[in-house]
Order: C-alpha cells, then structure tokens, then sequence
C-alpha cells in the first residue's frame, strides 16, 4: 500500500506590511523527498489556490528538484472535511504565515485532534508547530503536553527582529501548552521525534525532518 501523505500550507501572505507566507524550503525539500520515496503527496492549503511565499525563502538559483514542487503551488486544494482521515502522515511547513492562519483554525485544529486520535504521524518545521499550539486529543489533553518538540526558537525570532511582529512567540507557547521543548543551536539543522510528533527548528532543519517521516512511515 502506497504510503499517503498530507501537507498542509499557510495562504497568510504579510508581516508588518511585508510580503511573507510560506517559506519555501520547508515545504520543497520534503516534497521531493516523498515523492522520491514513492509516497502519495496531496499539498492543501488555509484558504486553497495560490500560495504566498517568503520572498526570502525564494533560492539565488532555480533548483530542478524543488520544480515539481513549486508547480503545486499555483493551484492548491483548500483545506476541507475530505482531509480529515485517510493519510499516513501529516506534514506542516513553516513561513512566518503560519503563525497568523494556523492556530484558530477551526478545519485545521479538527483535522489534526482526527489525525492524532488515529495515531497518525503528525511533522512539522520551523513556524509550522503553530498549528500545535491549540490541539488537544478529545479528552482535552494538549498534543504536545508531556512530548519532546522544537519549533523556531525565541532567540531566532528575536535575532529575526520579528519578535514584536509576530502574535505570539512559538517556542514559549509551546512550552505553555506543556511541551518538553527541546533545541540545538540557532540557524542549525536540529530535528527530534517523539511518538506521533516529529519537528524540526528551522529551515535548516527540513531535510532532516522529512527523513525522519521517511523513517517513520517505513516502520
């Protein structure tokens, strides 16, 4: 049986009037990988169609692997009931988008208590973890209460002087919801797993992240 993947995107595209959304390599890099492992991809997004991206995020140099990728990107599904079960695994990348669209969702906060209930593997990168903050298993319990998870740190929000831009300080909010947070050094590759939770810290981290979905879903 052919592995399913769903990943889940920010349509939230400003910061402090900025152009943000989606930060590319978060997402790329993992769908390439999947993909290269012969996994079933479905790429959605909040609000469906065209995704913005980080213009930062945007490489110096066209990369080919990411091609197909980015090809997604034009015209994604929206976000709906249909998603709720039926995949192996949930992968949400970051953007500073995220932080704005993710954690109110009602779609996306039912999708995920679904998924965790099943026992799907639930991954995520960078901001994406947002998505976390307000999930609880349907007896109330936090996601990440009592799991090891990292996120994009405070000390990289603040060196990013966003820290006063975003909603809320990820890192911090995780640890509230009661999140054995955990990190390597700022802007390094730095990704951990924890029974149906695997993370990673920053865009650095994105390739390690996926293999350890890779990891997971071969097991």
């Amino acid at each position: 049986m052919t592995k399913k993947i769903l990943m889940v995107l920010t349509s939230h595209s400003t910061i402090n009037d900025q152009a943000t959304g989606l930060w590319l390599e978060e997402y790329a890099a993992p769908y390439a990988t999947f993909v290269k492992h012969g996994f079933d991809v479905t790429v959605t997004s909040i609000e469906g169609g065209q995704v913005p991206l980080d213009p930062n995020s945007l490489p110096d140099e066209e990369k080919f692997e990411w091609q197909e990728a980015q090809s997604k990107l034009t015209n994604t599904e929206k976000l709906s009931d249909k998603h709720i079960s039926g995949f192996d695994a949930v992968f949400i990348p970051g953007g500073h988008g995220t932080v704005f669209d993710f954690p109110e969702n009602e779609m996306l906060k039912r999708l995920l208590q679904e998924h965790a209930e099943d026992g799907t593997i639930l991954a995520s990168v960078c901001h994406g973890p947002s998505a976390f903050v307000n999930v609880t298993y349907k007896d109330g319990t936090p996601l990440v209460q009592g799991k090891k998870i990292t996120a994009f740190t405070d000390e990289e929000e603040r060196e990013m002087q966003l820290d006063d831009a975003v909603p809320f300080l990820l890192e911090s909010e995780l640890k509230a919801r009661g999140g054995k947070f955990v990190r390597g050094d700022k802007w390094s590759d730095y990704s951990v797993h924890d029974g149906q939770l695997i993370t990673g810290q920053n865009p650095m981290s994105s390739q390690s992240t996926a293999d350890k979905v890779v990891e997971a879903l071969r097991n």
